[in-house]
This record gives C-alpha cells, structure tokens and sequence, in this order.
C-alpha cells in the first residue's frame, strides 16, 4: 500500500477490484479517488467524462439517476486502473 492512499480510497480500490463485480460503487467516491492519485476528469457531452492519468485515457458516463455505478462500468475502471498501475495490493505503481 502507498503511505499517501487515504484508508476510505484503499477499501474503495479494494471494492473495485473485488470478484465478482460489486454494484455498490459510488460514482462520486470513484471521481474523488481518481482525483487524488492525480486524474484529470474533462467534461464532454451529457453525462460524459474523459478521464486522463498520464498516457491513460478512459472515456466513462456518470450513472444517473441512481449514484451506483453498474457492473459493466465498474468492470471498464478496473481495467483502466490496472492499465495505469494503480491496483490495491501495489497502489499507484
């Protein structure tokens, strides 16, 4: 674990990567998390985001009317997390 990560962002990373995908991802914790390890989340169209960690870039949609994010989303983050080198048992490579 990387001394930085907050304890509520390492269970979050945890809950991410958990098998089999959980349903219980709150889109606004995942915005803050990815914020704090240095994502650069644009704006695009309707509910649309691009979000950029060094080369990596994912373009997502922010779930609404429910805060959850649904598995396939969560699935996608996971992905691009392990992409980026941020996985809960090495943090931010």
């Amino acid at each position: 674990m990387v001394p930085y990560m907050k304890k509520k962002h390492l269970k979050l990373l945890q809950l991410i990567f958990k098998r089999p995908v959980s349903a219980n991802v709150q889109w606004r914790e995942v915005e803050s998390f990815l914020k704090e390890q240095g994502a650069v989340i644009k704006e695009r169209g309707g509910s649309r985001v691009a979000i950029r960690i060094g080369d990596h870039v994912l373009h997502h949609h922010r779930p609404h009317p429910s805060p959850n994010m649904d598995k396939g989303a969560v699935a996608a983050l996971r992905d691009y997390l392990e992409n980026c080198g941020i996985t809960p048992d090495g943090g931010k490579k």
